[in-house]
């Protein structure tokens, strides 16, 4: 870089440094009623993404539809029968059926293979954990509600293992409604449900709810020079319908804006494409659209910013492509802000469907206090939560990685390579019991 280059970017950082747009899109983004995937919020926002991104410069803005089975919630009821007689609050689960189940508690704890094998689940409600094993790998919420129906439960219940009084959401299926009725509960409810259990308890649960044919959105936009080859950097904007949706993902979709107000006034190497997605909580189906509608020989890298400025240090998952790891070493050492790498491989957003088609792939997240998602799919998923500083600066910082990719081969992910990792990691159950492992892979 030459020194009227590196004059140019400080000027542009240092603006970058009080520019409040990111916190008014994120601002914008909470204020919206229900951003849940294929609902009018969800539109809304794809629109407002689109006005940010031309706003900072970029040019052939598209707003595009695609088919989405969309869930809308209904009522939901949860009352213990057996040893005595008590109500308490849940809510349903996307994707959950209309339908009522009533059985017998059995808790599986963290929902593993082996609590499963133990368990005699059959006719059941299921009670399982939003945690997992601690020093172990995540099991995810879809393999513990797949494995409750292939064990022949009449119903499941998610119970959060975090205090607060919060009932925890998320998605049973990727895009498909789900066999068994399904709640949340919150930790406080849960440690009630388990000592029932205990007591041979017994439980009934009632959940109306809809899945119909509909429509999701995603904005899109161009940057830099019109070359065929391109950087995508993406962040997907739908939310669960209970919250805010701030820090999953309106944080990203900020983060996304700040860099794209960054990368209009750098010089590129090659186009960079911002977008905003929709339905990545119950399937990642826009990013699927989005990739679909690409040429992916000619996508040189995806980033995916799915967690990124909601916490202070910057957190870099890179799925398995090796030579991400110096270029953000190098990033970190060059801005004098830490970037956390992690080799970790999962298929839970994003950039999956970019990476499953053999496009490098890394996921810009944040450094959490702890384990798990927090205050992610809970009602207190609210702004307060969100500061205006880290989204400027993982902005700054999600630029200046996409200017260095848009001038840099990066290799791309060997299949083969990739599967051996995901199998070694263990996580093969979990992905099947989901249905996410890919059928060309067996």
């Amino acid at each position: 870089m030459t020194d009227d280059e590196a004059h140019s970017v400080e000027r542009v950082l240092g603006r970058a440094w009080t520019d409040e747009t990111p916190w008014d899109v994120l601002t914008a983004l909470t204020e919206l009623d229900d951003r849940m995937a294929g609902h009018e919020g969800e539109r809304r926002a794809a629109e407002l993404a689109a006005d940010a991104f031309a706003e900072a410069g970029a040019r052939d803005v598209s707003v595009d539809a695609f088919d989405l089975a969309v869930w809308t919630r209904g009522d939901c009821s949860l009352a213990v029968t057996e040893p005595t007689e008590r109500t308490f609050e849940a809510i349903a689960l996307p994707y959950a059926p209309a339908g009522d189940a009533t059985g017998r508690l059995v808790d599986v704890g963290f929902g593993t293979e082996s609590a499963f094998e133990e368990s005699d689940v059959e006719g059941a409600v299921v009670l399982a954990s939003t945690d997992s094993p601690p020093g172990e790998r995540l099991v995810h919420r879809m393999e513990k509600y797949g494995r409750a129906v292939d064990g022949g439960a009449a119903g499941f219940v998610f119970y959060n293992h975090k205090d607060g009084q919060l009932p925890p959401t998320g998605s049973l299926r990727f895009g498909d409604e789900g066999e068994l009725p399904a709640v949340g509960v919150s930790k406080e409810t849960g440690a009630w449900l388990r000592e029932y259990a205990d007591r041979d308890g017994r439980v009934t649960l009632s959940v109306d709810a809809t899945t119909e044919s509909g429509t999701g959105r995603n904005a899109h936009a161009v940057l830099g020079p019109d070359t065929d080859e391109e950087v995508v950097v993406v962040a997907h904007h739908d939310a669960h319908d209970i919250a805010e949706g701030a820090l999953d993902n309106g944080c990203g979709v900020a983060t996304v804006v700040a860099a794209a107000r960054v990368l209009a006034d750098l010089d590129l190497d090659c186009k960079v494409r911002v977008a905003s997605v929709g339905a990545e909580e119950v399937g990642l189906h826009g990013s699927a659209a989005l990739a679909e509608s690409l040429d992916l020989d000619a996508v040189r890298a995806v980033v995916n910013v799915d967690g990124a400025g909601r916490y202070r240090t910057l957190r870099a998952f890179t799925h398995g492509t090796d030579a991400f790891e110096a270029v953000l070493d190098d990033l970190a050492e060059r801005t004098g802000h830490p970037v956390e790498v992690d080799e970790t491989i999962h298929p839970y957003s994003d950039h999956w469907p970019f990476l499953r088609r053999g496009v490098p792939a890394v996921q810009l997240h944040s450094v959490t206090p702890e384990r798990g998602r927090g205050w992610g799919h809970t009602h207190a998923d609210t702004r307060d939560k969100a500061d205006s500083r880290n989204l400027r600066e993982h902005g700054m910082l999600a630029a200046l990685l996409v200017r260095v990719l848009t001038a840099r081969d990066v290799p791309r992910p060997d299949q083969s390579a990739l599967r051996d990792r995901l199998l070694a990691a263990d996580v093969r159950p979990g992905m099947e019991a989901a249905g996410v492992w890919p059928a060309d892979w067996e």
